[in-house]
């Protein structure tokens, strides 16, 4: 998987966190809401403080003259957190009070008390009340805080000894949450089943060749991106496909014909030395020429056949030697010249070194090089000249091969090297058999060398070839 494939997972997995993170976060915020409450003053402290608070009460309680009183401190404190405060002797009557509401009862019965102590809150919805003991002498007095707050319903206590009413909001919120994490999940699961679907049926109409090109923004955007690319290389490949084979179709058709073409004076002259009519030594000799140049032609023709589909097949031996590459370029341009038909052509060599050493197999260089310097003067004029230059660096071996001819277009220079291609840029019908730079470049790839070439209609082409340095 590549990165747009992480980037998707990237995305399905950040809605997961997300989702997580938002349970994580609403489940703290119940946790705190139900372990903290809200003081008069806004303040916001730990559940169990009413009960801290109560218990802490009785050091505030002191007694004068046999009677329950509380210290200036102790007032202030009842005062600043507004609340109430009723101290009952041990008959349940309330022999002190302060801040207390006008529905505060003055007496309580023992099973009224044991039911405060057990429940944590009185019957007012407005106010929670807590219990506690104060001993003074032999005798032990209740008192009874109220604070201005219903703390049964929006909170539990730490200790963990009762939770009453925080029962029915924590079920309630948890069913909540379950409910709509489940909605997410099976809302997410039929979008992410739809996208599924839709990405299904795009690789569907990719096989049929009727996909449309669309844009996602969403989750599966690179996925999206992804069959895009996909499409338009099935299509360029299909698009080259049907180049080739017509191509190929084409170069079939004139290899047959450059097939016949020699077959027909080799059958020609073939009848007249068979016939009986008297020939002389001269016309025997002329006609077994005629008849050995053309089957010269076809065996040159079905060499490049098989070399190129070896060359093709990796099955080509490589012999390699190292020796001076400049020596032998120069030779090799030299018996060029010496042909008959390419004696009167002018070849300019250029090497900025008298030896550079290389190892490259002799009879294959010398077919890539006399490939490209032979089509320069098939394609060109009678005039054409190529200029050869070699140069070197650090770790590479420059070839440049130039030539003042007709020149090429782009769009023949992109198909130069493709097998079965014959370019020309002239009307006439085109010479060779469209695999002669097929195999050069071949054979320079075989060497660990590229070729690369750029050509300018009536200006002339270029061939560039680097090798690496042994």
């Amino acid at each position: 998987m590549k990165k747009s494939g992480y980037r998707t997972v990237f995305h399905i997995y950040l809605i997961f966190f997300l989702s997580l993170l938002g349970t994580i976060l609403a489940a703290i915020g119940l946790f705190m809401l139900l372990i903290t409450i809200g003081k008069p003053n806004g303040e916001t402290v730990r559940s169990d403080w009413p009960s801290t608070f109560t218990e802490d009460l009785k050091e505030q309680i002191i007694f004068i003259d046999d009677k329950p009183q509380l210290k200036q401190a102790g007032l202030e404190l009842l005062r600043d957190n507004q609340i109430g405060l009723q101290i009952l002797d041990d008959a349940g009557n309330e022999i002190y009070g302060f801040q207390t509401t006008e529905d505060s009862v003055t007496h309580y019965e023992i099973s009224d008390l044991l039911q405060l102590a057990k429940k944590g809150y009185s019957n007012s919805e407005k106010s929670t009340s807590f219990v506690g003991t104060v001993t003074y002498g032999e005798t032990d007095y209740t008192y009874i805080t109220q604070f201005p707050m219903d703390i049964r319903k929006v909170t539990m206590y730490l200790n963990g000894e009762r939770f009453t009413g925080g029962k029915t909001i924590v079920f309630s919120t948890v069913g909540i949450l379950l409910l709509v994490i489940l909605a997410a999940g099976i809302a997410y699961g039929f979008l992410t089943a739809k996208m599924i679907s839709r990405l299904a049926m795009s690789v569907r109409d990719i096989s049929k060749r009727s996909y449309l090109p669309c844009k996602n923004n969403g989750t599966f955007r690179d996925l999206y991106d992804s069959l895009n690319s996909l499409d338009t290389e099935i299509r360029t490949s299909d698009r080259l496909r049907e180049e080739t084979e017509n191509m190929r179709r084409e170069w079939i058709a004139n290899i047959t014909h450059d097939l016949k073409t020699p077959l027909s004076p080799i059958k020609g002259y073939s009848e007249i030395l068979l016939n009986d009519t008297p020939k002389t030594d001269e016309q025997c000799k002329r006609y077994a020429g005629i008849m050995l140049k053309n089957a010269a032609y076809m065996e040159n023709l079905m060499d490049d056949l098989k070399l190129t589909y070896r060359l093709e097949s990796g099955m080509v031996p490589i012999n390699r030697q190292e020796q001076n590459l400049v020596r032998f370029l120069r030779e090799m341009t030299i018996d060029i010249l010496n042909r008959p038909e390419y004696e009167n052509r002018c070849i300019e060599f250029d090497s900025t070194e008298e030896t550079i050493l290389f190892s490259f197999d002799e009879k294959l260089l010398i077919r890539a090089f006399q490939n490209l310097i032979v089509n320069a003067f098939v394609h060109g004029d009678k005039d054409t000249e190529i200029t050869m230059q070699i140069s070197t660096s650090v770790h590479e071996i420059n070839i440049t091969l130039s030539d003042n001819g007709k020149g090429m277009t782009e769009k023949e220079t992109e198909k130069l090297f493709e097998r079965y291609y014959r370019g020309a840029s002239t009307d006439q019908k085109p010479k060779g058999t469209g695999l002669g730079l097929a195999i050069a470049k071949n054979i320079i790839e075989l060497h660990g060398g590229n070729i690369s070439v750029s050509s300018v209609p009536t200006v002339g082409t270029t061939f560039l070839m680097c090798f690496p340095r042994n």
